[in-house]
């Protein structure tokens, strides 16, 4: 599957063409949003317990290489080695490196949307290299060549009958006349599957949801055990991960655990919560022989003194995506880049440049849903609205666009014309609404209209309404 962010438009409209996809989207929404709900319902302190997360990441970032220089010389304590990458290519380049150095051929891999950011995998296949997803989601869109549709869901997009037809494709030395009617059967064959590659796995590559400073671990969080497993079973294990995820101490991390867990998947905690501190130590059972992070930059030094900082507070729980009224509509693919929905279209513009991720903060109705479920408060419409006002400043916007644009500025100069038009404009499309009270179509915006239809304005203006009140 291409990514391509310019292609969004279309991509969204084969997105609301796609009723298999507009299900899917639909169980997401009843599910992630019921039950984050829930879970911040039965917490006493949550909006204090945001503030904190907020204050924590800010702290952080304020003294990022304070922290960093603390986290590496720990690890380095420890017994492991820390690397840094300026960019992509230079991750690649270090990953690349340590495996051949170590012998390695096959890597089981955690989910890690670092190594998505970078494109590590099909790096590695070209360096003769096999890497093996050990996530279910990450491992079923493995087998379907797709790229993840989601932070900490990935392959939600799927159906059950997706999933079958991917795994009777790839699983041909299993029983062709098996039985996969339920879920509990496909999960059992993948674990099947997976184990043997385990077993047989030369390196295990990680992303982190954390890096603590005081004690220079990494925090793993994940509800199958496939983390454990990468980290342990091979001779090496390498952490890629990125600058912004470092947290001054033990403490702050379990703070912020309360609020990712709750935010992502609406868990008190997730089934495994792992603290990685070096290499095997001598009197350990088990572990990797060599421990190895990979520290990546990519743009986040530079991300730190613009507009979009505020994004480098993101802990990647995915409920902005959850609660974001035009990713539950289209999706992650539509967006074409590793981070989709409201984080992604704060982010992106910073990472691959406003020309080129110019669609996702215009893509977004600013209804402010994804502000109000950030765990860490980051400001996300009005990161977007400046991206909005740099893309039209650069001059990126349609020519129809612009010509509106200064139409709009025009009467909103001028305050008698402005309200001269909105009570003509609320007439007409009260009358044009009916007695069902919504416009099915207009000769402008008809492809708007092809998926929704506009509730009436109400027959006189605020303003108007607000006179008669106070007469």
């Amino acid at each position: 599957m291409k990514q391509d962010p310019l292609a969004f438009r279309e991509a969204a409209h084969e997105a609301l063409d796609n009723p298999r996809l507009k299900a899917a989207l639909g169980r997401m929404k009843m599910g992630f949003q019921f039950v984050r709900a829930h879970s911040f319902a039965a917490l006493p302190d949550g909006e204090a317990l945001r503030e904190a997360g907020r204050a924590i990441k800010d702290h952080a970032l304020s003294r990022l290489d304070d922290y960093l220089v603390q986290f590496e010389t720990k690890v380095r304590e420890a017994g492991g080695q820390v690397h840094w990458a300026r960019d992509a290519a230079e991750a690649r380049a270090i990953v690349t490196h340590i495996l051949k150095e170590s012998g390695a051929k096959t890597v089981t891999k955690g989910k890690s949307m670092i190594a998505e950011e970078v494109g590590l995998n099909p790096h590695l296949e070209r360096e003769g290299i096999v890497p093996i997803e050990t996530d279910l989601g990450e491992y079923i869109i493995q087998l379907r060549d797709e790229p993840p549709s989601h932070i900490i869901a990935p392959a939600f997009h799927l159906s059950r009958q997706d999933v079958e037809e991917s795994f009777r494709e790839a699983h041909t030395m299993l029983d062709p006349a098996r039985t996969l009617a339920d879920r509990r059967a496909l999960v059992s064959e993948a674990r099947e599957v997976l184990r043997e590659k385990f077993l047989r796995a030369d390196a295990g590559i990680t992303g982190a949801n954390f890096l603590v400073a005081e004690t220079g671990s990494v925090v793993l969080v994940t509800n199958e055990g496939n983390g454990d497993l990468t980290r342990l079973l091979p001779r090496t294990h390498i952490v890629l991960t990125s600058i912004e995820k470092i947290v001054p101490t033990l403490a702050e991390v379990s703070l912020l655990l309360r609020l990712l867990t709750r935010s992502a998947s609406g868990q008190e905690i997730t089934a495994y919560v792992s603290f990685l501190t070096g290499p095997k130590r001598a009197d350990d059972s088990g572990g990797p022989q060599a421990f190895h992070v990979v520290l990546l930059d990519n743009g986040r030094s530079r991300i730190l003194g613009g507009q979009a900082r505020d994004t480098l507070r993101c802990v990647r729980c995915g409920a902005c995506m959850n609660h974001c009224p035009v990713y539950g509509a289209v999706g992650g693919h539509a967006y074409g880049t590793v981070y989709p929905g409201p984080i992604g279209a704060a982010l992106n513009p910073a990472l691959i440049g406003v020309a080129a991720a110019r669609h996702h903060p215009n893509a977004s109705t600013f209804c402010g849903r994804c502000e109000t479920v950030c765990p860490v408060k980051i400001p996300l419409v009005a990161i977007m609205r400046g991206w909005r006002n740099e893309d039209f400043a650069q001059g990126h916007a349609p020519l129809a666009t612009r010509l509106a644009m200064k139409l709009w500025a025009a009467f909103a100069r001028r305050p008698e014309l402005y309200a001269l038009a909105t009570r003509i404009a609320a007439r007409v499309l009260g009358m044009l609404g009916g007695r069902r009270g919504m416009i099915g179509a207009l000769p402008v915006l008809r492809g708007w209209f092809r998926f929704r239809d506009l509730p009436a304005p109400a027959a006189a203006t605020f303003q108007a309404q607000w006179r008669k009140r106070t007469r």
